[in-house]
Order: C-alpha cells, then structure tokens, then sequence
C-alpha cells in the first residue's frame, strides 16, 4: 500500500465523516486528483477501499458519498448488539480487568469545556476500546467497523446536554458491571443502551429530513 494511496483514504474518509463532503455529493478522480495532488492509482485505489466501508459508492463514471440509510441504520444496530455483547462476554469472563481503568479514563477527559468532535470521538471509541478488551479480533473488527458506519449519522444527531449526559451515565453503568465480572448485567445495559442510541439517532433523522436536505444532505428511507 503506497504512502500516498493511504494519505488520500485517510483525508477523504476524514472529510466524508466529518460531513466535509456531504452524503449524496458527486465525487470525480480528477478533483481528488487536484485536491490532493495524487495521480489516478492511487486516487482509485483509496476510493475501492472507501467502497469496502460504504462510505462511497460508484455513480456512472464517477462516486458519489453513500447516503445516510435509516433502514441501515435500523440494520446495524441489530449486527452491533450481537457482536458488542458477544465481546463484552469474554471481557467479563477475563481475570485482568486493569485496562478498563484506560477506557474510564477517557471518559473522565471530557467536561463541559471539551469540544464537541472530541465528545463525538470518545463515545465512538468507547464501543471499540471496549470491544478490543474481548481479546478476540473478529468482534474488535466488527465493533470498529460498524461504528466507522455510524459515524456521520452520529454527527447530525441532536444530541442535547441531557442526552449526552445520560450516555456517559450509561457507558459507566456498563464498565462498572464490567469490572464486576456481572456478565449478564452488563450485557443488558450495554443492549438497553444500544437500542436506546439507535431510537434517538434514527427519530432524530426522520424528523429532520427535510432540514437535512436542505443543506444538500441525502438521507433515505430505505
């Protein structure tokens, strides 16, 4: 993988997450070539590697940035209580618990002074930080890849101080459970709190389709 293949993927996935480059927008090898001085190998490579995520997609000629997808979103909350769960099992049933003091500690760095892309940046890693701890690298994969799918739909939800503060609540109740080696607790509350994310995210959404089109946002049902 050339140094420069991997610099355009990481700058447009970047972008594209960052709602830089919004969902639904129309992409050409010959801007991105222009934009960050790549030739076309690299450009199209670093694009198939972006289709592999879902973040783009081919339209005739060119790309397009994938729209946001209620349906998926509804889809990936089913797949990431399956395998989340499933890696917070193993955790559990490990003697060292020590590296959960880590994943408590990024929580702690956040406060009411904390920018909002870094609140958006630890609750994602939380999920994945956690999933690591399993030990087992399929499910850390799985966890990582399904929240680098959510991501840009985490951005546009409307996240109040009351809803990101009962998220960090949540996220504490499972890492308390955790340590407790309370297996069946701390899947439950880890399940309550992924289904209770996904009904926010996606009614959040739907109400604000036709605001987010506005913007030039694509947001489909289905």
């Amino acid at each position: 993988m050339s140094q420069m293949m991997q610099n355009v993927e990481r700058q447009l996935r970047e972008m594209i997450l960052a709602l830089e480059i919004g969902p639904g927008e129309r992409l050409t090898e010959r801007w991105i070539e222009g934009r960050f001085g790549a030739s076309r190998t690299p450009v199209r490579a670093a694009l198939l590697r972006l289709e592999t995520e879902g973040l783009v997609g081919r339209d005739g000629r060119g790309w397009t940035v994938s729209p946001i997808n209620l349906a998926e979103l509804e889809q990936i909350a089913v797949y990431r209580e399956a395998v989340e769960v499933a890696a917070l099992r193993l955790t559990c049933g490990q003697a060292d618990k020590s590296a959960i003091d880590v994943i408590e500690a990024m929580l702690d760095s956040c406060d009411e002074n904390t920018p909002r892309e870094e609140w958006h940046r630890v609750g994602m890693d939380f999920h994945i930080e956690l999933a690591r701890l399993s030990g087992n690298e399929f499910l850390f994969r799985a966890v990582r890849d399904a929240m680098t799918r959510l991501s840009r739909a985490r951005w546009l939800e409307v996240r109040d101080e009351t809803a990101l503060g009962r998220a960090w609540l949540e996220h504490r109740a499972i890492l308390a459970a955790t340590r407790l080696a309370q297996a069946d607790e701390a899947a439950r509350l880890l399940s309550a709190h992924i289904v209770g994310s996904r009904d926010r995210l996606v009614t959040s959404l739907a109400n604000d389709r036709r605001g987010l089109r506005a913007r030039g946002f694509a947001v489909v049902a289905a």
